[in-house]
């Protein structure tokens, strides 16, 4: 049964903070690079967690709005945009005195409270797969970015593979209650279109993750449908998601996709 994202994120806000792959800095300077900022830009980072997206996008643009449902989530974007003027080991990346200009907001992507046409930018990214209604988030994503303005969406993904949509997401469903759905390319294409947007760039891109990546802070008794799930698979299931072994670890493909909407 699909759970509310507040309920699951609170208790895993703290995670975030430091988790590599919210943090991952090559896919964060492709998203910046897919958006086309300019100093001026006035950015929208939806389901911002705790706000690397942000953290990333503030020193090239005027302002970022970082909204998120999980106050939790805020709260700790806030810890990390303080700590980033008093400490170095923060990883903010080489700006990091410049994100004085990102405020943290409440706010749910699916009635976004903010005015028609305010934004040159929305992002978001590892978030929609949670969204119960993800056709309504990309219509307000549309309706408060200016005409000409720019949608990127980073996000998990599956191939358009039967049994590798439906494995992965039952696979995230088990570590995570409040996920929804992993969309396929050709998804994004139609959801887009219908939102309003123009599809300028669809992006995939996987990685070789451990199954613990799954598993890390699920309930035993997910956990163990998880590994039995792996366990049962057959040679040809094995090959499909790219189950390996790896100093006693088993591991497997995670697909992504970046995506790019223009707003006419």
């Amino acid at each position: 049964m699909t759970v509310l994202p507040q309920t699951v994120f609170a208790q895993r806000a703290s995670f975030y903070t430091t988790s590599a792959v919210h943090k991952d800095k090559a896919v964060l300077d492709r998203l910046v690079q897919l958006a086309q900022v300019q100093p001026t830009d006035r950015v929208l980072d939806v389901a911002t967690g705790t706000g690397h997206t942000a953290f990333a996008f503030a020193p090239h643009v005027r302002e970022v709005i970082a909204t998120d449902i999980t106050p939790e989530m805020l709260a700790e974007g806030e810890k990390l945009r303080l700590a980033a003027h008093h400490s170095a080991g923060v990883d903010m990346g080489k700006d990091e005195g410049r994100i004085a200009n990102v405020e943290f907001r409440l706010a749910d992507a699916h009635d976004l409270p903010f005015e028609d046409e305010s934004f040159d930018i929305v992002t978001c990214r590892r978030a929609a797969h949670h969204f119960v209604d993800i056709r309504q988030a990309l219509r307000e994503m549309h309706r408060v970015l200016r005409p000409g303005g720019r949608l990127v969406i980073d996000d998990r993904s599956v191939p358009a593979d039967d049994f590798v949509d439906a494995t992965l997401n039952r696979l995230d469903g088990l570590h995570d209650r409040s996920h929804v759905r992993e969309y396929r390319s050709s998804e994004w294409r139609s959801m887009l279109q219908d939102a309003g947007f123009t599809v300028e760039a669809i992006e995939l891109y996987t990685k070789h993750r451990p199954l613990s990546a799954f598993t890390n802070g699920v309930e035993a008794e997910s956990v163990a449908e998880i590994e039995h799930i792996i366990a049962s698979l057959n040679d040809a299931q094995r090959i499909a998601l790219n189950v390996t072994e790896k100093d006693g670890e088993i591991y497997l493909d995670h697909w992504y996709v970046m995506v790019v909407g223009v707003k006419d």
